[in-house]
């Protein structure tokens, strides 16, 4: 199985991701380092929140169908 990275920068202040987290906007659009378009899950940014809201760079990882694989913070 072959897999694929995308990686992009994100900073999402706290009050915005309360509308993510309280189910508002269940996606998060982001445009990669690349200059394309990514939509994910938003629940799979739990993990990153600070007080602050989501900041850092990310790396979103999808197999050889663009199922989704995983996404890892890789600073901030």
């Amino acid at each position: 199985m072959a897999i694929s990275e995308v990686r992009f920068h994100l900073h999402i202040p706290a009050d915005v991701y309360l509308s993510y987290y309280q189910g508002q906007a269940r996606h998060v659009l982001v445009a990669t380092d690349e200059g394309l378009k990514v939509q994910f899950p938003a629940r799979l940014l739990r993990p990153y929140v600070t007080r602050e809201g989501v900041t850092g760079e990310f790396r979103l990882r999808y197999d050889e169908h663009h199922k989704l694989v995983g996404l890892d913070k890789l600073s901030d």
